[in-house]
């Protein structure tokens, strides 16, 4: 994606949050590497507790308000194969390393809810097949892990703030509210944490399997556990989506955050 971003500097903010970040690069379009990781998850922790599918980088892949007919094809395979493939690749060699220890947990990262995506186009064919894909990865997933006393949900973020949207709107993390000027519905977006912080809940939750199979928000899982985002708020975006934004409502966060 020729960003800034490294994977180093993400193992740094997990160690400086008080873990222990292991940058490890890898290419999860290949099954030798991923097979090479998961080895060595097993040598050097000997169990693996928690799975994040959050692989992505698909958005230089998309046309968006294109019918199919007109789009490049390449690009689009290739997104679903990053939305698809990385996602199944991952899990195949994974979830036998998680299967070991009842308990497991599997997080498949997308963007909007089941709920959601089954009812509004995402517009663009391959986009939308990627969303609902990732979601429906997680529904298979937790069928099979149920009887090994493993988890699978699907958790989506709102209007996430991540360092390519920032660049996008010219703010920052630190005054992303100017970019509501440019777009008003931005004063629902939320920072990377707080899907982290839906994604630690879970995981620290010992009823953690009633979420099984399902797909949630950030902002619903929020509600339930009670966490918030770095300015101490809990915006519900995909409430929001559907309540204000898309019935074309002026922009008002109010009660939604």
């Amino acid at each position: 994606m020729d960003r800034p971003e490294t994977i180093e500097e993400t193992a740094e903010l997990v160690t400086a949050a008080g873990g222990a970040g292991i940058a490890v690069q890898v290419d999860h379009l290949v099954p030798e590497q991923v097979r090479d990781l998961v080895d060595r998850i097993d040598a050097e922790q000997g169990r693996l507790d928690v799975l994040v599918n959050d692989i992505w980088g698909a958005e230089s892949h998309i046309t968006w308000n294109t019918p199919l007919w007109e789009q490049p094809l390449d690009d689009g395979l290739h997104a679903l194969r990053l939305a698809v493939d990385t996602h199944v690749i991952t899990s195949h060699f994974a979830l036998k390393l998680l299967v070991r220890h009842p308990g497991g947990l599997v997080v498949e990262v997308g963007d909007g809810t089941t709920a959601y995506n089954e009812n509004n186009y995402r517009v663009s064919l391959f986009y939308d097949l990627a969303k609902t894909a990732v979601n429906r990865l997680a529904f298979a997933q937790a069928h099979e892990l149920r009887e090994h006393g493993a988890t699978a949900v699907a958790v989506t973020p709102g209007w996430l703030r991540s360092e390519l949207m920032l660049e996008i709107f010219g703010v920052t993390e630190e005054n992303w509210r100017d970019a509501t000027a440019r777009q008003p519905h931005f004063a629902i977006s939320e920072s990377p944490a707080f899907v982290g912080r839906a994604v630690a809940a879970i995981a620290a939750d010992p009823d953690r399997a009633r979420w099984n199979g399902k797909s949630v928000s950030s902002g619903e899982l929020a509600q339930v556990y009670g966490f918030t985002d770095l300015d101490g708020s809990r915006p519900d975006a995909w409430r929001y989506v559907v309540e204000v934004q898309d019935p074309g409502r002026p922009a008002d966060a109010t009660g939604y955050r």
